[in-house]
């Protein structure tokens, strides 16, 4: 039934002598914080290093990050805390290495940004003493953040300042990766259109480090950028994926119909604002006794119910009980969206609905970010390192990406120096033309969004899965052997390559989710709503069947 989405090995067909060719030592494809670090850890390492970012280096998930970044940076804090609150979010799926890694290595990532110039928030009247708040899920207030809620604006800046003082590291902009390029079981490099032109790019190591999947639902928090683009290309090369299943939702993104769907921080509910629901009844302490500060998966499924209780499009996150002057300090970014749709806080609350935010699986990693292809290393939210387990912790993502980042970049940089390859420039691949008719892409890509939020989203069944394998493997039939052809069709070849990257997620997804018969994290089943850890307490790994055997379930 799905072939045409699980056969597919190359989106186009190419000569490799006959095109534009670049070497590197590492290749990074992404410029958010997790590619971003490796390719700084990686010129450290006297590597030449060169960065493929999908739009300008400034468009990545880590800019629109308003939280901030968790880590243990004060006495009254410790390691253990900090490990024990990411694995009870993380429902029994957390691998214990991994945590205490972030945990332990993060820190030092944090006063790294400071050296380079991050400008992370400090308490009032004392401009040595770093700010922090607290988030839902954390023990204690250990939230570091910059200019209120523009963290992830500042770092990543601080990281393109760090990566452009650095001759060794090259970036192109605006260069859509279209595939990775393997021979005899290893990662060689990846395809790639830059200046409208197919290029082959020549790299001893290559860090994935592509970004996450939110634009596969209707509802979500992420750039348009963000459609699985590592996630489906890294399959078709043979690499593992893990936990596809699941998938994270914030509770609280701003719910202005007709308006594009924009985040609203989940620091506002950790400095005390309040969830309540058309009545004005503050309902979350029926959901779970800490109440706004529960996990996020918990806060999204009490807000779904709550909505479905009350008959209404949405809930309201209330800050009139704050004093404004200090919410607004506070909050810059949200009170001048706010302000934006004439919303005045101090007399009415801030309407909100929950939104696709973080994919929690991807492509496997261990301890050092490689994956199971030689030469092939996968980071930030392209990855899975084990740290969520089945729901992430807010604010350890960004942590994450300075850790593993890191570690990635050191790693290939020690590789690279120690490998000699001769680049198969041989390389012919060819595709059969399609015979069948082509769908519009923009059509598809809206339904297939639609479709997705309303059956494979915050609450699941198994009818619903099933239903939206069929519809995912029709469209798929009809998209998967198509061939995109920038030359004749521009920037719509590139609408063409996202959306067989997009079909390609979406059934790995849902056949996931279809196969975890429980309730776990950020997965919920109401036909099988409780968690089951006698029989899934374990991971599922993927692979494309065409190269490797059916994939099993791996016990922890």
């Amino acid at each position: 039934m799905f072939e045409a989405i699980t056969e597919r090995r190359y989106l186009i067909p190419f000569k490799a002598a006959r095109l534009p060719q670049q070497f590197t030592d590492v290749l990074v494809i992404g410029g958010g914080v997790a590619g971003l670090r490796a390719a700084i850890a990686a010129a450290e390492g006297g590597a030449e290093v060169l960065v493929l970012t999908k739009d300008t280096i400034a468009e990545s998930n880590t800019w629109y990050a308003q939280g901030g970044i968790a880590a243990v940076l004060q006495p009254l804090d410790s390691y253990e805390s900090h490990v024990n609150d990411t694995e009870v979010a993380g429902a029994g799926l957390c691998d214990h290495k991994a945590v205490e890694i972030v945990v332990k290595e993060g820190p030092r990532g944090v006063l790294e940004l400071l050296s380079w110039g991050a400008h992370f928030d400090k308490k009032i009247g004392n401009p040595y003493d770093l700010a922090f708040t607290r988030e839902g899920g954390h023990s204690v207030p250990r939230i570091v953040h910059a200019f209120g809620d523009a963290t992830g604006k500042d770092v990543a800046q601080t990281l393109i300042n760090t990566v452009r003082a650095k001759e060794s590291i090259r970036t192109s902009e605006k260069s859509f990766v279209i595939d990775l390029i393997t021979n005899d079981g290893r990662c060689i490099g990846a395809l790639a259109m830059i200046d409208s032109n197919i290029h082959v790019i020549w790299a001893k190591c290559t860090i994935l480090a592509s970004g996450g999947a939110g634009q596969l639902y209707r509802e979500s928090t992420n750039p348009k950028i963000a459609t699985a683009d590592g996630h489906a290309m890294a399959y078709r090369a043979g690499a593992t994926l893990k936990d596809m299943e699941m998938v994270q939702f914030h509770p609280t993104t701003l719910y202005i119909a007709g308006s594009s769907r924009a985040l609203v921080t989940e620091a506002v509910r950790g400095e005390g604002a309040h969830l309540i629901d058309k009545n004005g009844y503050r309902f979350m302490k029926d959901y779970d006794s800490a109440g706004e500060l529960a996990p996020r998966d918990i806060v999204a499924r009490a807000i779904v119910e709550q909505i479905r209780k009350t008959n209404y499009t949405h809930v309201y996150l209330d800050v009139r009980h704050l004093p404004t002057a200090q919410f607004r300090e506070r909050f810059p970014q949200l009170a001048k969206l706010v302000d934006e749709f004439g919303i005045d806080v101090a007399k009415e609350p801030i309407p909100i609905h929950p939104a696709a935010h973080y994919m929690i699986g991807g492509i496997e990693a261990d301890e050092q970010a490689r994956t199971n292809l030689t030469g092939l290393y996968a980071v930030g939210e392209a990855s899975c390192s084990g740290l969520h387990g089945a729901n992430r912790l807010g604010s350890n993502s960004l942590l994450e990406g300075l850790a593993f980042g890191a570690r990635a970049g050191a790693h290939a940089a020690q590789a690279a120096k120690e490998t000699n390859i001769d680049f198969p420039v041989h390389i012919d691949h060819r595709i059969s033309p399609s015979t069948k008719t082509e769908l519009d892409i923009t059509d598809v890509k809206s339904s297939l969004r639609s479709v997705m939020w309303r059956n494979v989203g915050i609450e699941r069944t198994g009818p619903r899965l099933a239903e939206t394998r069929e519809i995912v493997a029709f469209w798929g039939r009809y998209v998967m052997d198509k061939i995109f052809e920038p030359a004749l069709q521009g920037p719509a070849a590139i609408a063409g390559w996202e959306l067989q990257n997009m079909l390609t997620a979406c059934y790995l997804i849902t056949t996931a989710a279809f196969t975890r018969t429980e309730s776990r994290g950020a997965h919920y089943r109401l036909d099988y709503r409780q968690r089951d850890d006698a029989h899934w307490r374990l991971h599922l790994l993927w692979q494309r069947p065409t190269e490797t055997p059916t994939p099993e379930p791996v016990e922890i």
